[in-house]
């Protein structure tokens, strides 16, 4: 299960912390993981492999957004094709403010080296251009295979990942209208969601004095939280730019069991009122 913040008495609750730690602090650092497993959630690590060949923790395609001490022309180019003591050394910390300067990139391997022996800090994978074996290779080596969640809008890969990974978590997240949603959970039922351990849908908040303030609906969204109940697969929801916490304790009324944000002080504080009530 997912790492929780609250007790051990009760139900786990799962919040997945986009890019590592939200939006107010820095992506894809150690620092922001461990401050994310500090309050009980769980960050995503996005994968990209240098020019070696070492799987790195960074986002962007290229260093343009994050990056303080490259030029301008370096910028335009990816960590793909850096070696990795030039990607270890760039600065991506500053961009979220002067207190967070000095950060760095982590390689994976330092992050599965902190997880270590702690089993209780999970971590969301999303592959952007890393290998998966050698991503496996790292998974056994640092045994952290029931701590790491392999992230995914393709169904495909997460039945081949959850045969070649067997005991590791996974995530299936989608996005889109909710006609779209509808084809894309036809053909995951199809398969008897094969795999899946998560499921995560994208979610636009409208105005919460209204009686339908989300996209998708919320009719559709009980009947998926519904389903994926009866099929034991946690129901996860991303409200896009999302940081008012009624709106998260709204959506708890209609099922929802984890959450993914860029707000996750906020969604612990939702979670708590809940449950409080």
């Amino acid at each position: 299960m997912a790492a929780s913040f609250v007790s051990a008495e009760e139900k786990p609750f799962h919040i997945q912390a986009h890019r590592g730690a939200g939006i107010a602090m820095p992506e894809n650092t150690l620092e922001a993981f461990e401050y994310t497993w500090s309050i009980g959630v769980t960050p995503e690590a996005d994968l990209r492999t240098t020019a070696e060949g070492e799987i790195v923790c960074f986002h962007d395609a290229n260093l343009n957004r994050v990056v303080s001490n490259v030029s301008d022309a370096e910028k335009k180019t990816s960590v793909e094709k850096l070696p990795t003591d030039q990607v270890l050394a760039l600065e991506v910390g500053s961009f979220r403010g002067q207190q967070y300067q000095g950060q760095k990139v982590p390689t994976l391997e330092s992050v599965f080296a902190a997880m270590q022996g702690h089993p209780e800090r999970l971590l969301y994978l999303d592959i952007k251009t890393a290998d998966q074996g050698q991503l496996v290779k790292l998974i056994d080596k640092y045994g952290v295979t029931s701590q790491v969640i392999y992230t995914t809008t393709h169904h495909n890969l997460i039945q081949e990942w959850a045969k070649r990974v067997p005991g590791s978590l996974t995530l299936l997240w989608n996005g889109g209208s909710e006609e779209k949603l509808r084809q894309k959970m036809a053909e995951v039922r199809a398969a008897d969601f094969e795999g899946i351990t998560h499921l995560q849908i994208h979610v636009r908040v409208g105005d919460l004095a209204s009686d339908d303030p989300f996209t998708p609906s919320t009719k559709f969204l009980k009947q998926i939280g519904a389903e994926l109940k009866e099929k034991g697969i946690v129901f996860q929801v991303l409200p896009w730019e999302c940081q008012d916490q009624k709106a998260y304790v709204r959506l708890l009324d209609l099922g929802v069991e984890s959450f993914a944000t860029d707000y996750p002080e906020v969604t612990v504080e939702a979670v708590k009122e809940f449950r409080t009530r």
